[in-house]
């Protein structure tokens, strides 16, 4: 019985899946190819396509050109040069960073100022008194191998503050506005410790942590998944590229492993 549950849980995602990007026009992966073509992007982040798949990811999310776009902890910019040329002109892209942490993005407005220069960047999470993204003004919050980062205390001295951050990402959206996650996957028999020290994340934190802030849990996709990835190194997910933490030691090995194995999912503020 309990394998027939899990086989009928299966076929209800993958349908789901489906159905999602089914809903997908032409036009909008256009765009979205378009965007990831675009001659602005750095070389080597374009190398990294093929373990990121962001046309793919980007489309399941269904971000729109003139939609208003946060993309939360944007680092060294990887996706915000993609999302950039996706919206410029057409819609509005937030940069949420930690608190005096820009230094990516002020990296590509120096670059780049009539691409770069438009996006409007703010604190994640916000304090009192910092400039944030506006309560209901979002129509898409986007964020990509963060959610470990809060669940490990990451810039907060240790201290999980997830729940808060998935309070403040659902206030920024509109009404249908969707949140869009992918993580380094943490198979859902691993103990719960280990979330707090690999880098790894089960499925099932993030959904509970979503839906307890009121997200409704649309679908997953498999795009950005690794089979080859056991989420088990010594080093965490760090051992993998692109950190390869144990620096030369098997880095052939890491290699051929490709980036970390990786949920893909989307949600949905009522």
């Amino acid at each position: 019985m309990r394998h027939r549950l899990v086989a009928v849980a299966a076929i209800t995602t993958l349908a789901a899946v489906a159905s999602v990007a089914a809903q997908q026009p032409a036009s909008l992966r256009q765009a979205i190819d378009a965007a990831v073509a675009a001659p602005s992007r750095t070389p080597a982040n374009s190398a990294r396509d093929k373990y990121r798949h962001p046309a793919e990811t980007l489309a399941f999310f269904g971000v729109k050109p003139g939609d208003t776009v946060v993309e939360i902890w944007p680092s060294g910019g990887w996706y915000t040069e993609i999302l950039a040329p996706l919206t410029k002109g057409k819609g509005t892209l937030y940069a949420a960073v930690p608190s005096g942490n820009a230094k990516g993005v002020e990296a590509l407005k120096a670059k780049d100022a009539a691409l770069y220069g438009p996006i409007r960047v703010v604190s994640f999470p916000a304090a009192a008194g910092q400039a944030k993204v506006p309560d209901g003004t979002a129509d898409v919050v986007l964020t990509f191998r963060n959610v470990h980062n809060w669940r490990m205390g990451y810039q907060q001295g240790g201290q999980d503050y997830s729940p808060e951050a998935f309070k403040q990402m659902y206030a920024m959206l509109k009404k249908g506005g969707t949140l869009g996650i992918e993580d380094h996957r943490l198979p859902e028999s691993a103990s719960d410790e280990r979330e707090t020290k690999s880098g790894y994340i089960k499925v099932s934190t993030v959904r509970r942590l979503a839906e307890a802030a009121g997200f409704k849990f649309v679908g997953a996709s498999e795009v950005n998944a690794n089979k080859a990835d056991t989420a088990d190194w010594p080093n965490g997910v760090w051992t993998l590229p692109p950190s390869y933490a144990l620096k030369d030691q098997d880095r052939a090995k890491y290699a051929a492993i490709g980036e970390s194995d990786r949920m893909t999912l989307k949600f949905r503020k009522p």
